[in-house]
């Protein structure tokens, strides 16, 4: 079965058109947005069909297409990992927000991307390809997975657990052992972000940077979203990090956190919170290269269960600051 990339309408196999909004299926690298108004552009149109702007269409073989696929930094097959130091922030938004207390931890400079996760797991799951790019089609399971081997990989304790037992790629994904899952915090292994951390790294740490998004209140400045990102993933870096020198918080791919998802975050004083201790999903931040402003936000929540996946949903990760660095 195939999805439509725009409005999300299940289709039969081989579609080549939505018959819900009528976009074309497949050939995603040769789509992009109206660089007037942000549009969403088929490989037919000739002019826009919001603000009627001529368009030129950007095919998979011509160099102009990539001319922005440059990373700022060099990426390695093991990812970077940048000291988030630790300190008190605001979490959440208006009057729903908690007054939060972190230990410092370091989190990955980049989202997941491609040649990171294949180099770890044997494979590449991600509908829209390049190494550069964010890992996507990865489900909440399988990034935990992804965790635990690169822990072992470099000589570390792996922070997560079922039944006791760290090899976890065995257990089906639909199975209910994985309710029974639970994460050492004190581990020096690699581990998904605390819904809390990630929103914290969001912010700029103590930096407590006030921007709507990571960085910027720009949003052009620092995100990949559904006005800009001509219908597909970017590599990582290209945009603009935040003070800590974390790229793409915002944009490209929603990234999973450790937390199940409830709709209203507790409220009052809290220190190093894990989240519910059962739920249904679990939580996904910082918006994607399909979504609107508001949800590419530092402060918007949503969730996703925990087998689902989708080209706009990857993950970065955390390490607890114990004696062991990288």
């Amino acid at each position: 079965m195939e999805k439509c990339i725009k409005c999300g309408k299940i289709l039969p196999e081989e579609s080549k058109f939505c018959f819900n909004c009528g976009f074309p299926v497949g050939a995603l690298e040769v789509l992009r947005s109206c660089i007037e108004c942000g549009n969403t552009l088929s490989t037919v149109d000739k002019f826009c069909s919001r603000c009627g702007v001529p368009v030129k269409v950007i095919k998979g073989g011509d160099e102009s297409s990539e001319n922005d696929e440059t990373p700022k930094i060099r990426l390695d097959k093991k990812p970077r990992m940048i000291l988030v130091p630790g300190g008190q922030f605001v979490m959440g938004n208006g009057s729903n927000n908690s007054l939060i207390t972190l230990v410092s931890y370091y989190m990955s400079e980049v989202p997941i991307t491609q040649t990171q996760y294949s180099y770890v797991m044997g494979k590449n799951p991600s509908k829209l390809l390049g190494s550069d790019r964010p890992v996507e089609c990865v489900n909440w399971c399988e990034a935990i997975i992804y965790c635990n081997i690169l822990s072992f990989m470099c000589g570390l304790t792996p922070c997560y657990s079922i039944g006791g037992a760290t090899d976890l790629s065995g257990f089906d994904f639909t199975s209910p052992v994985w309710k029974r899952i639970v994460c050492n915090f004190t581990a020096d292994g690699f581990r998904l972000p605390t819904e809390a951390e990630w929103e914290f790294a969001a912010r700029e740490g103590k930096n407590m940077g006030m921007n709507l998004y990571s960085g910027s209140s720009n949003i052009n400045d620092v995100a990949w979203y559904g006005e800009n990102s001509a219908i597909k993933t970017h590599a990582v870096a290209t945009k603009k990090a935040n003070a800590l020198g974390l790229y793409d918080m915002c944009g490209n791919v929603a990234e999973w956190c450790w937390d199940y998802y409830t709709q209203i975050i507790p409220t009052g004083n809290q220190t190093n919170p894990h989240g519910p201790n059962i739920g249904e999903v679990h939580v996904k931040r910082g918006g994607s290269w399909l979504d609107d402003p508001q949800q590419c936000t530092v402060y918007y929540r949503s969730g996703s269960a925990p087998i689902g996946k989708s080209s706009s949903l990857g993950f970065r990760i955390c390490r607890s600051q114990v004696s062991v660095t990288m």
